[in-house]
């Protein structure tokens, strides 16, 4: 993945949480709901997938994986309320119950070459298996990113001190997520404004194109088959100063092209319109002062 990460090290994410939807139709209600297949999600699978409004805007996104028959959807904290109060709208007379499990659970990140292998997984995204308390799975949106751990409070410590994992930082684990070009949620995504398109959902399989219908489907589908995306989410260098705060507006010839989201060192997301990408040769990038450099990731395709 990169240098200096060989050891496996893992970090609490504090910003993140845990819904429970369990009952005989849960993968039925979800199904109806969210950007991919729930239909996939088994002990040994895990999935990345969006809820958005009726228009294909984004609101959420989260991964699913199965714990003890339920199904576990790690998911924004601070907007888990607010998700659970949605996902509660359209349960109408579905068997299925929605709880907030986030005082059970912990949500671990682990990264470094050999995460996967730590855990006892194959290097694949999304493969996942459970474990005493919880469920392990490879970041199913891009191998590079390493594992995640959801378990039970009371079974973390047990689960490090087998895995032997050591505690590394969220600054590192960011740094690689930057890099590799995956968005964190509304850090990166604009409630109610991105498309999932413009994020590369398609590419960090987020979306399932053979499923039927789920919330937001049409403008997602007519976005991809007429190749309406003009502008997308991608890994910026800021080459020679501070790094911009998120939201500095990104410029071309004093005008706006795009804008700074979420970074850390010398690397950010940034939102950027297509086809300033087309003569970069020509034109410089700046943000807040500092030159910007747009970095396309190996896995997408724009």
């Amino acid at each position: 993945m990169h240098s200096g990460s060989a050891m496996p090290a893992y970090v609490d994410l504090k910003t993140r949480a845990v819904l429970s939807v369990s009952g005989p139709d849960a993968r039925k209600f979800l199904q109806g709901l969210v950007s991919n297949d729930v239909e996939k999600v088994a002990p040994e699978r895990a999935i990345h997938a969006a809820f958005l409004t009726a228009q294909g805007k984004y609101l959420f996104d989260f991964f699913i994986a199965e714990v003890a028959g339920a199904l576990l959807l790690d998911c924004e904290a601070e907007r888990l309320a607010d998700f659970q109060k949605r996902l509660r709208l359209y349960k109408l007379r579905s068997k299925v119950e929605i709880a907030d499990a986030s005082g059970r659970y912990a949500v671990l990140a682990v990264s470094g070459e050999d995460a996967a292998d730590a855990l006892g997984l194959t290097g694949e995204a999304g493969v996942a298996k459970e474990i005493d308390g919880g469920a392990v799975f490879v970041d199913p949106r891009h191998a590079g990113l390493g594992a995640r751990v959801i378990v039970e409070t009371d079974k973390r410590g047990a689960f490090l001190a087998a895995a032997g994992l050591s505690e590394g930082t969220l600054d590192s684990y960011d740094r690689v997520r930057i890099r590799l070009g995956v968005p964190d949620g509304t850090r990166d995504m604009q409630i109610e404004k991105t498309v999932l398109l413009e994020a590369g959902f398609d590419e960090l399989n987020g979306v399932d194109w053979q499923k039927g219908c789920y919330m937001g489907q049409e403008l997602t589908a007519r976005t991809k088959y007429r190749g309406l995306v003009k502008r997308r989410l991608m890994p910026v260098r800021i080459l020679d100063g501070e790094m911009p705060s998120p939201g500095t507006p990104i410029l071309r010839d004093e005008r706006e092209v795009g804008e700074i989201r979420s970074g850390t060192g010398d690397m950010a997301i940034a939102m950027l319109r297509l086809n300033v990408l087309e003569d970069l040769e020509h034109a410089v990038l700046s943000a807040g002062g500092v030159t910007v450099l747009p970095v396309k990731p190996d896995w997408a395709r724009f």
